[in-house]
């Protein structure tokens, strides 16, 4: 009888699992992406009939394969995490579902202005944002305690850099960790801030690339000496995730990076100075202009055969009971960050995460527009160009910039290389007239 029922279950198991339609998903192995994994039990739970099959990836692997992917209509993927760089040209080009025709319990109109807008083509949703950034400064006040040093809430690169001097301890501490990791989304994302900073822009208004003009030379200049003399060995090889560790283990005193990283270098669990971080703005130099503004989204391939369960996963990891689902399960600091008013608004968030106000600062501040750089420019981005010669710009500029700072190349002839690859690839694309 025992044996009969075993095979009767067994064989309705083997058959519901027949009939489940699997979702692949694809993600950069970001922290709040593998913690959104850890807790996808409660999607399956109220959706019996998905499994969920999470593939998590170094973002510059990450974009190769999406961008390989939906290029050639591969179909490997049912969801993508992409973002605002690709979201509006991919839905422009009818490459990704569109986010309309939702629930009114999602409450789109909830979702951050400029995180919507960056993420839309003509006013479509094109992604749904699991979470939104901009940077800022993080140190530590323990160790500008001992040094009688203060932190302004809006401290200049130059400010920095004697920051940086003053409390560079090597092996015990670095003075400051910065990206250095080649990559469009990685070290020329973030160099490309700096050089905000410093007054400079990718091209002019004619689409002349920029690179070897004085404000680029300056900012990159400031850059390599910054990091080759106050930050850790090997900082070449150093992105989001590496920096995100050395924070955590004490050897970074300052760290200038996404504002998503906040609760991670808060939570006693993962960072042994968790109570010893405070935070500013990001740095300015001639301009306050140019802060960065990102946002990780969802977005489903067009052409999928499983867009209506795709659209269910969707709901369920932006949606407000995910942020909930969060705070119930790992405390209200480490819900996903910039996305919803409703977020900012809600007095748990706020008094217990500290960075709470100064992350919204910071993105609300940030201007993708032709006017948020000193002077003003054809593209639309912050430490991006959204055109699809970008990624090809960008990863060529990432990788001169990381031989410059790992002293295989002089700044000067990094930015010369840089810049001559932005001139073929924009003249090639027709800008250049």
């Amino acid at each position: 009888m025992m044996k009969n029922l075993f095979l009767i279950l067994t064989f309705f198991t083997m058959s519901f699992s027949a009939f489940a339609e699997k979702l692949t998903i694809v993600s950069v192995n970001n922290g709040d992406m593998v913690r959104m994994q850890k807790l996808s039990s409660d999607f399956t739970k109220k959706n019996p009939g998905i499994e969920l099959d999470f593939q998590f990836m170094e973002e510059n692997v990450l974009r190769q394969k999406v961008t390989l992917d939906i290029t050639n209509k591969g179909g490997a993927y049912d969801i993508m995490t992409i973002g605002m760089y690709e979201a509006p040209m991919w839905g422009e080009k009818g490459w990704l579902v569109p986010m309309n025709s939702l629930p009114s319990k999602f409450d789109i109109d909830d979702i951050l202005p400029a995180v919507r807008n960056g993420l839309s083509h003509n006013g479509v949703l094109y992604a749904s944002p699991f979470y939104g950034e901009s940077s800022f400064t993080m140190y530590r006040v323990d160790l500008f305690a001992e040094k009688g040093l203060i932190m302004p809430d809006k401290p200049t690169w130059g400010e920095i850099f004697k920051f940086a001097k003053a409390l560079h301890n090597p092996p015990e501490v670095n003075g400051i960790c910065l990206r250095g990791k080649a990559g469009w989304g990685e070290n020329a994302a973030f160099i490309g801030t700096v050089a905000n900073a410093f007054g400079a822009r990718w091209v002019d208004e004619k689409w002349n690339p920029q690179l070897t003009g004085p404000a680029w030379t300056h900012a990159f200049s400031f850059y390599v000496d910054l990091v080759q003399n106050y930050g850790p060995k090997g900082a070449a090889n150093n992105g989001f995730n590496e920096n995100l560790k050395l924070f955590n283990q004490g050897k970074c005193a300052m760290w200038i990076d996404a504002t998503v990283a906040a609760s991670f270098v808060t939570n006693k669990e993962e960072s042994t100075v968790y109570n010893k971080v405070n935070f500013a703005l990001a740095p300015s130099a001639v301009t306050e202009k140019g802060g960065w503004l990102w946002s990780w989204a969802i977005a489903i391939p067009a052409g999928t055969k499983k867009e209506a369960a795709a659209k269910k996963f969707i709901m369920w990891a932006t949606s407000k009971d995910y942020i909930k689902l969060v705070a119930e399960n790992h405390g209200w600091s480490n819900v996903p960050p910039g996305t919803r008013t409703s977020t900012y608004t809600n007095a748990m968030y706020l008094n217990n995460a500290p960075f709470a106000r100064l992350t919204l600062a910071a993105m609300n501040a940030a201007d993708p527009s032709m006017n948020g750089t000193l002077k003003r420019k054809p593209y639309i981005g912050v430490q991006f160009m959204t055109i699809p010669e970008f990624q090809a710009i960008g990863t060529e500029a990432g990788r001169q910039f990381s031989a410059a700072l790992a002293g295989k190349k002089s700044v000067s002839d990094a930015l010369k290389s840089a810049n001559k690859s932005a001139y073929k690839l924009l003249k090639k694309g027709g800008y250049i007239k």
